[in-house]
């Protein structure tokens, strides 16, 4: 596959996993400093990996959640959790079960933190249950 097919491979499964508007958002916000990493990405994150055909997208999607929570990176905990939930056919609960694993393998106070990320984008989502 050459660049420009991987590029456009690419765009169409970060399109799928995160959804449009976040998307055009990061589109909107390139500059003369950020879009060669934003092109490098889009290539290589989303038109190498996230297409290669041994795991389906849910899978991919729980192991950077959990990838995320490991490793500290909120912001991008944040992203991935709403783009699940948002996009990707998750529930709370998928969320919650991805979390308790974490605990386990990567520490009670990381999954605190993660717990009280992903509790906020539950409630803003409005899937908060009683």
């Amino acid at each position: 596959m050459d660049d420009q097919k991987r590029r456009d491979a690419g765009m169409n499964v970060r399109r799928k996993v995160l959804g449009n508007a976040w998307v055009d958002k990061s589109i909107a916000n390139r500059n003369a400093f950020n879009t060669d990493f934003q092109d490098m990405i889009t290539r290589y994150a989303w038109g190498e990996i996230w297409t290669r055909p041994h795991f389906d997208e849910r899978t991919r999607r729980v192991l950077v959640i959990g990838t995320m929570v490991a490793l500290g990176q909120w912001d991008e905990f944040r992203l991935h959790v709403r783009a699940a939930l948002a996009e990707g056919g998750f529930t709370p609960d998928d969320i919650k079960e991805i979390l308790l694993q974490q605990a386990i393998y990567c520490g009670v106070p990381a999954v605190n933190h993660a717990v009280k990320e992903a509790s906020a984008i539950v409630q803003e989502l409005g899937l908060l249950k009683s």
